[in-house]
């Protein structure tokens, strides 16, 4: 029996070189390689980063695709090149990576450390809704998000109709409300804000949850126990919670197939009426960018301070 030989290629993205591995294995069952993975992280950067620069990384990684195990990794890996770069912060639980209830983060700063992402099959790119800096300091968030996860019986099609409700009442708000898919099953709506206590934005998403729900109750929860959920949409707004991550738009998902996080407008909000309407690939949302280019571009121009409730 003959040893598998794993093939390496240097190339050079930016100042960086980089040594890339296997890129002619298959990460998805339709056979999209990580070659295909790493060109579509290399294309979509330059509408990509500016959503991630400032925030710590969670990644999912999936070694054997996605039909493979998959695991979440917050401390950057060991061998990561130095040029990374990192932050390190307090754990919000048990487990303490690299120190006494510390996590180091990886920054995913510029193309070269997207693409060392990419390398190591990280399909899936997780961020918080607040940055860091100067230095290892939390800063308070700056996005508010909504997400619309679709219970069984319901499809991104019912989220839709809630997402429009939705729309209604965060711009009462004096709030600049812009949507993408989940590149799962569901959708996401998400604000530019300004606050200085971390824990309002967790309270004022939770208030708007508890307003649609009483309001559409037959199509809305806000409670997330899958018993209540079914044929409905629960608007998930924990994730505003300081410890919670969100996909980061453009990223891949880890399905069957490479489906992406993909900011949309509101018109196709309004006209979709079957799930594939709402459902893009990694080509499909490079075709998007080309076309329109980045409909999440006025997320960080439009915030506004978070009203009361």
């Amino acid at each position: 029996m003959s040893a598998v030989v794993e093939k390496k290629v240097t190339v050079q993205v930016g100042e960086r070189q980089l040594v890339l591995s296997n890129l002619d294995k298959p990460l998805y069952g339709n056979g999209f390689s990580k070659s295909e993975v790493v060109h579509y992280y290399a294309k979509i950067g330059p509408v990509m980063l500016p959503h991630l620069r400032g925030r710590p990384a969670t990644v999912v990684r999936f070694p054997d695709g996605t039909a493979g195990e998959a695991f979440f990794e917050k401390n950057l890996p060991r061998g990561a090149p130095d040029w990374i770069q990192t932050v390190t912060l307090p754990s919000s639980g048990s487990r303490s990576g690299r120190g006494p209830g510390t996590i180091t983060y990886p920054l995913i700063e510029d193309l070269p450390s997207l693409v060392w992402a990419a390398n190591l099959a990280a399909l899936e790119l997780h961020v918080h809704q607040w940055t860091v800096g100067p230095g290892p300091k939390r800063q308070a968030p700056d996005r508010l998000v909504f997400d619309l996860d679709p219970g069984e019986g319901a499809s991104i099609v019912e989220c839709a109709r809630v997402a429009e409700r939705l729309l209604e009442v965060l711009t009462a708000d004096g709030l600049t409300p812009l949507p993408k898919t989940s590149g799962s099953k569901g959708l996401q709506v998400c604000c530019g804000v300004k606050t200085r206590r971390p824990e309002r934005t967790s309270a004022y998403a939770k208030a708007i949850a508890e307003q649609l729900a009483g309001e559409m109750p037959e199509l809305v929860v806000s409670k997330m126990a899958k018993t209540l959920r079914t044929n409905k949409v629960l608007i998930d707004w924990s994730q505003n919670h300081v410890a919670k991550t969100t996909i980061a738009p453009y990223s891949l998902r880890g399905r069957d197939t490479p489906t992406a996080s993909t900011p949309i407008t509101w018109d196709e909000v309004r006209a979709c009426r079957t799930p594939s309407e709402l459902t893009f690939t990694a080509d499909d949302v490079l075709h998007r960018v080309d076309e329109h280019g980045d409909l999440l571009a006025e997320l960080a121009g439009t915030r506004v301070t978070l009203p009361e409730r």
